[in-house]
């Protein structure tokens, strides 16, 4: 018997079971994926917000503003890369100056630090933007963040302060049984005082297990493009255009490993698991990125990707109780900006959702630290050549593109957070996420993680169950 089960394992399941795990409180986790964060969490733009944008007085500003707030000292706690970079919105005509005073204002009522800049202003920050550039909002508290650390450390800060986890079950039905939940997967059943609803995209159907909801669940598609090192510096802020009811438009940024991203399109479709993507779309993203900045080097692109956002129909995040079960709590249309949210949202269905209900006290051992992870490139060059000495597995390169050792892909697979497929270790390392795509290191990250798993090399999956890679033994 559980005290809290969360369904979902995505930013804000994670996060959710990370504040809970500072309480005396028996929490699970069922994620129906391999890893955690495999859903809209690891398919996005890896923005941290500022908060300019949302509606004044929504969740959605609520959260966003908090959250952007929380991300400085939570990503030094987490040991998630984080480089608070700003934000600009960006005019291209004197039209769109004009609204620029609206978003200023917007912005100022969310209380975010705003600077309104001029043309002139904006091409000596940015050189490569257009030369019509006639001003631009920018918001210096925006930032990037890596998606999939920020994801996978906060579980596994949750499960080293005493949270438990399952992966690869998906829940089948939830009931009520002598006073509590029932809660049923494809392999198990287990039982809770309170269930915590952070299904993403699925959490409408989940909703439904306990009651008919007056609110739906869109899934919108997103396309983004990736692009190579190809030089620091290209743009020096998360640039958008003016935002529109589409949402925040076709953005060009860095990231946290200082590629760059440009996208996302933003359409509506029916499958809530149509990952895919299609040229028109994509030749749309491109025009639009040239539009803003006319020099991007799409010759240096390496992927693209799609992801889906789950958009609520009510327009703003839903983060309440059942109408019918005050103990069953739903965390829903968690759409952008739910990156940045999701710490500021876990922490409020922890403390004054599930707490007060559980009457819950908090423990007087947690620690909010992660056990703290080796970073070779971040060290000066006699700093690295004195650990190698020391660690030879820190020196011994598996992922030339990245530079990612076999030091640092066997310091993932041996800690709390299982990483048992090739994506995800990918997504914990950047062993793979280079030029090369994995071409030249997935065969040996396979044979590291067969390894640590006592598995065979032929029943290692590259991402979700049955995507073997190995298909039988040859000569």
């Amino acid at each position: 018997m559980k005290d809290v089960i969360i369904i979902g394992a995505g930013a804000i399941g994670c996060f959710v079971a990370r504040y809970l795990s500072a309480y005396q409180l028996k929490t699970l986790v069922i994620e129906r994926e391999p890893d955690v964060g495999d859903g809209t969490s690891k398919a996005n733009s890896a923005i941290v917000h500022s908060g300019d944008d949302p509606v004044p007085g929504t969740k959605k500003a609520r959260f966003n503003v908090e959250g952007n707030r929380m991300f400085p000292k939570l990503c030094e706690e987490l040991d998630v890369e984080f480089e608070q970079v700003g934000s600009m919105n960006v005019a291209l005509d004197e039209k769109q100056r004009e609204k620029l005073f609206v978003l200023e204002e917007r912005a100022k009522q969310n209380g975010v630090p705003t600077k309104m800049l001029t043309g002139e202003e904006v091409l000596s920050m940015e050189p490569n933007i257009n030369k019509c550039v006639t001003g631009a909002l920018l918001c210096p508290t925006a930032g990037v963040v890596n998606p999939f650390e920020l994801t996978a450390h906060a579980m596994e800060n949750a499960l080293d302060n005493g949270v438990e986890l399952v992966l690869r079950e998906s829940v089948v039905s939830i009931s009520k049984k002598d006073g509590h939940f029932l809660v049923k997967t494809n392999k198990n059943e287990y039982e809770a005082e309170v269930v915590v609803n952070c299904a993403g995209l699925f959490a409408e159907e989940i909703a439904k297990m306990i009651e008919p909801i007056d609110w739906y669940i869109r899934p919108r598609k997103g396309e983004y493009y990736v692009l190579d090192h190809f030089g620091k510096g290209f743009v020096n802020h998360v640039l958008f255009p003016l935002p529109s009811e589409k949402g925040k438009g076709i953005l060009v940024t860095m990231t946290s490993a200082w590629n760059y991203l440009v996208g996302p399109s933003s359409e509506f479709v029916d499958d809530k698991e149509d990952m895919s993507t299609d040229s028109p779309t994509l030749a749309d993203v491109k025009a639009q990125a040239l539009n803003m900045v006319p020099s991007i080097p799409f010759n240096q692109q390496i992927r693209i990707f799609a992801g889906c956002r789950a958009t609520p129909s009510t327009g703003d995040f839903i983060i309440e109780p059942a109408k019918s079960e005050p103990k069953f709590i739903n965390v829903a249309g968690i759409e952008s900006p739910g990156l940045v949210s999701s710490p500021a949202i876990g922490r409020y269905v922890a403390d004054e959702l599930v707490a007060p209900i559980l009457k819950a006290k908090k423990k007087d051992n947690w620690n909010p630290r992660i056990k703290p992870y080796v970073h070779p490139l971040k060290m000066d060059i006699e700093e690295r050549k004195a650990f190698v000495k020391d660690h030879p597995e820190y020196g011994a390169i598996i992922c030339n593109c990245e530079q990612v050792s076999i030091g640092e892909i066997n310091d993932v697979l041996s800690r709390s957070l299982p990483a048992t497929t090739i994506r995800a270790v990918r997504k914990r390392t950047r062993a793979g996420f280079g030029k090369c795509q994995g071409g030249f290191c997935q065969s040996q990250v396979l044979w590291l993680i067969a390894k640590a798993t006592g598995k065979s090399p032929m029943e290692i999956e590259y991402e979700h169950e049955g995507s073997i890679i190995l298909e039988r033994e040859s000569k």
